[in-house]
């Protein structure tokens, strides 16, 4: 009997010490955090020289979908989204005239509409690799490609052949690899349909959400930011309500993709933060904003009319997606996120996450995607879901 009791004394300690780990920012820091909630995740991965941020995190995102959901973990093809989703951009593009944004970046829809029309595949069966290098580097396909669909888009024939979208996949098989038409995971044959469907994850229990002042809450509309080149709409919502969907999301096990602004020097990968110092960066000295990467600091009150400016004005832009895998507190109580980036293992000490505080978040944000369920029930009402 008193083995049993030390047996269920030492689980507790256990388990109390692994909820009361403290973190840090990085090796030296002065940031000191608490886990509050720790999400299950595949490994930080490196889109490398590529702007392909959208498809790593979408992907990830999913893939913690699956854990949480009991099933197996994989590991997805980010390039075979992208390949698809570049399939896409230039059909719409020549549509178009070439009035329209053709470049690498995207949105988490992306993602969503790639695998209900054209399927998806694991990583291992197209590393979209094929150029020599070992790491992704897209800049001359890049260019190759937008070079490529501008001239088409001229019409230099006066008729636009049958032979450019051919040609397009040239340069995609070229570079990323061809295709398969079937591969095999575990023994089992697959096609890209079967595979997705393989997966158990319906794109339509996803949306996408957002907060801005110029377009009715509680509605639909399209986010006027470049890399929303597929013109799909989202859920608009005060920012009270994303800031609860966030957090009742981490709360309840459900991870969160994140589309969020990184220009500003308040964003510090390198210091394993982002946060919003409620004194103005640029009023600040150099001892201050030093201080600040190192030592927590009182953060801004961001309201709905501040992160609307800061949208209106073009300081808060669409950069970078991301993946909120968790939660955790300061010394000083702050909540912060716990954010798995896809810029390698190697660039920071905390290999490859940073800890995003709340403040941060709900002031750059562009958007989230979540699972349906994880909307609070009464914000899913207003919403129609």
């Amino acid at each position: 009997m008193k083995k049993i009791i030390l047996s269920i004394v030492l689980a507790a300690t256990i388990a109390t010490s692994l909820n009361a780990q403290i973190l840090k920012n990085k090796k030296d820091g002065h940031y000191s955090f608490t886990v509050v909630k720790n999400l299950e995740r595949t490994d930080v991965d490196n889109q490398n020289r590529t702007g392909t941020c959208w498809s790593f995190s979408s992907l990830s995102y999913f893939e913690s979908e699956m854990i949480r959901m009991g099933k197996p973990k994989v590991k997805l093809s980010e390039m075979y989204v992208v390949r698809k989703a570049y399939e896409d951009k230039a059909d719409l593009f020549v549509r178009m005239g070439g009035n329209h944004q053709f470049a690498e970046g995207g949105e988490f829809h992306d993602m969503l509409n790639v695998f209900r029309k054209y399927g998806m595949m694991p990583q291992n069966s197209y590393a979209g690799l094929n150029y020599g290098e070992k790491k992704h580097v897209h800049g001359e396909m890049d260019q190759a490609l937008s070079a490529f669909v501008k001239t088409i888009a001229k019409n230099p024939n006066g008729k636009i052949s049958t032979a450019w979208k051919p040609a397009v996949n040239g340069i995609l098989d070229a570079y990323l690899g061809k295709l398969p038409e079937t591969f095999e995971v575990d023994g089992k044959k697959f096609t890209a349909q079967t595979y997705a469907q393989s997966l158990g994850l319906n794109p339509d229990d996803y949306v996408l959400l957002t907060s801005f002042s110029h377009h009715p809450y509680n509605k639909k509309f399209i986010l006027e930011v470049p890399d929303n080149w597929a013109m799909n709409d989202m859920y608009n919502v005060t920012l009270d309500d994303f800031a609860s969907v966030i957090s009742e999301s981490v709360t309840n096990g459900y991870t969160v993709a994140w589309s969020s602004d990184v220009s500003e020097k308040y964003f510090s990968f390198k210091n394993g933060i982002a946060i919003v110092p409620n004194k103005p960066w640029d009023e600040m000295s150099k001892e201050e904003k030093d201080s600040a990467l190192a030592y927590p600091v009182a953060q801004m009150k961001i309201t709905q009319e501040i992160r609307q400016e800061a949208f209106d004005n073009q300081t808060t832009t669409d950069d970078h997606g991301m993946h909120i895998v968790g939660e955790v507190k300061d010394q000083n109580g702050s909540k912060y996120y716990i954010v798995k980036n896809s810029w390698g293992k190697d660039n920071n000490d905390l290999d490859g996450y940073l800890y995003a505080s709340e403040s941060y978040v709900l002031f750059k944000s562009t958007a989230i995607m979540v699972h349906k369920n994880a909307i609070p029930k009464a914000i899913a009402k207003k919403l129609g879901l």
